[in-house]
């Protein structure tokens, strides 16, 4: 029987594949309660950085979206110097 330091890798492996799965944004890191952090000892699973946050729970751990990286991010806004007319266009709605 696997012990649980493998159990934990196993699942948290497989939730990085679900969510590369079944988003666009590939995952970006690993967050986990820093007791947990500290008690596995890894840096990294698969690549992805491990990163200590208090909000996740012990015994639990939470994917990091790339898109969330995005979110983070400095935003800039365009500004265009003149307007661009758009015409209307009919989408037909499915049934």
């Amino acid at each position: 029987m696997a012990g649980p330091e493998a159990k934990n890798l196993e699942a948290i492996s497989k939730a990085i594949d679900v969510h590369n799965r079944d988003c666009p944004f590939p995952a970006s890191a690993v967050a986990m309660n820093p007791f947990e952090v500290e008690r596995l000892g890894w840096d990294s699973i698969r690549g992805l950085p491990i990163r200590p946050d208090p909000a996740v729970g012990t015994g639990a751990f939470r994917i990091v979206c790339g898109g969330e990286e995005l979110e983070e991010s400095e935003t800039v806004e365009a500004v265009a110097e003149e307007a661009v007319p758009v015409e209307p266009r009919m989408v037909p709605i499915e049934r």
